[in-house]
Formats: structure tokens, sequence, C-alpha cells
């Protein structure tokens, strides 16, 4: 299994298109089939910040949702309106 933590802070005033463009998302990503988890969380002590947790099948699930048009298109926006910082993880 593949584990991404995707950590966004999010620009002063674009909460509300930054929730949009990844609501958006979270369902599109969900609907794929090696898709087991894509949940939102956010900052308790930082209202701007968010994670957004993944688990993937495999790196093959990875590989088909990166090129998804949901998220290629999805992703340039979000760089425009938050700073993105993203690690990946393999289950041993």
């Amino acid at each position: 299994m593949i584990s991404i933590i995707a950590k966004f802070s999010v620009n002063e005033g674009e909460e509300s298109n930054f929730l949009t463009l990844i609501n958006d998302l979270i369902k599109s990503s969900l609907a794929e089939e090696g898709c087991i988890e894509y949940a939102l969380q956010k900052h308790i002590e930082k209202p701007s910040t968010y994670c957004l947790i993944e688990k993937w099948k495999d790196s093959d699930a990875v590989d088909f949702h990166n090129n998804t048009p949901h998220f290629t298109t999805t992703i340039p926006k979000l760089i425009k309106i938050a700073k993105v910082e993203v690690d990946v993880y393999q289950t041993l």
C-alpha cells in the first residue's frame, strides 16, 4: 500500500476556492479503483492549513491517479492558491 500525505497552507482569502477544488478532487479520486482512502483534515490550531491523507492499493494506482484529468487539471489550480508539501510512504 502507498500512503500520501499532502499538506496545504492556503493563501489568505482562498479558503472557499480551495475547498471547492479539493472536494471535487476528493469525489473523483474516491471513485478510482485503486483508491482506499482520500480524506481531508483541517489543522486544529492553524485554520488555513489542511492535510489530505491518501491511501492507494499500489504504485500503479498512484500512477493512474496522477494522470487522470481531475488530478492534472486541479493540482495546478491548487498550487496557485496554496503552498503544498507532499510526502509518500510505502507499507513495509
